[in-house]
C-alpha cells in the first residue's frame, strides 16, 4: 500500500514538472480575443451579405454561418486551426466553428479506413451525440414550456 502511495506521489511530481503552467487570466484573455475575432469576422461577413439586394437579414446570418463553417473546415485541413486552438484555447471552439473543426478533423484522421467506414462513420461519431442531445433537450424544453403554458392558462 505504501509503495502505491509513493509511486502516485512520484507520478504527481513528474506530471507537475512536465506540464506547462498557464495563467487563468491569460487563458481567459486569449480565449476572449480568439472568440471575439471569430465573431467579428462573422459579423463582417453577415453585414456584407446584407448589402446584397434581395437578401434578408436572416438569410445573411445563415450565409455567414455557412462561410464560418467552410473557413473552419479549410483551416482544419490546412493545419491552421490547430495553431489557432493552441493560442486561443476555448475561444477557438465557438459552437459553429468548433463543431466544424471537430467534424472535419475526425473525418481527416480516419480517411485511410475508407470513405464509409472511416470518414463518414468517425465524422458522425462526433456529430451523433450532439444532434441526439440537441433533439432530446429541445423536446424536453418544449414539453416543459407547454406544461407551464397550460398551468398559467395561456393555452
Amino acid at each position: 500500500m505504501t509503495d502505491n502511495i509513493k509511486r502516485n506521489e512520484n507520478y504527481s511530481r513528474y506530471v507537475n514538472a512536465i506540464s506547462p503552467s498557464s495563467s487563468a487570466l491569460s487563458s481567459l484573455i486569449k480565449a476572449f480575443i480568439a472568440g471575439g475575432i471569430t465573431c467579428v469576422i462573422g459579423e463582417i461577413v453577415r453585414n456584407t451579405f446584407g448589402l446584397i439586394p434581395g437578401i434578408t437579414d436572416e438569410q445573411a446570418a445563415v450565409y455567414a454561418s455557412v462561410v464560418l463553417v467552410v473557413i473552419a473546415i479549410l483551416f482544419t485541413g490546412l493545419g491552421i486551426y490547430d495553431s489557432i486552438g493552441r493560442i486561443g484555447g476555448a475561444g477557438s471552439f465557438l459552437p459553429i466553428t468548433g463543431f466544424a473543426n471537430a467534424m472535419s478533423s475526425a473525418a481527416m484522421e480516419f480517411r485511410s479506413e475508407g470513405l464509409i467506414m472511416g470518414t463518414a462513420v468517425k465524422m458522425f461519431n462526433v456529430v451523433g451525440p450532439v444532434i441526439v442531445n440537441g433533439i432530446v433537450w429541445s423536446a424536453v424544453a418544449g414539453i416543459l414550456r407547454y406544461i407551464i403554458a397550460l398551468i398559467s392558462g395561456v393555452l
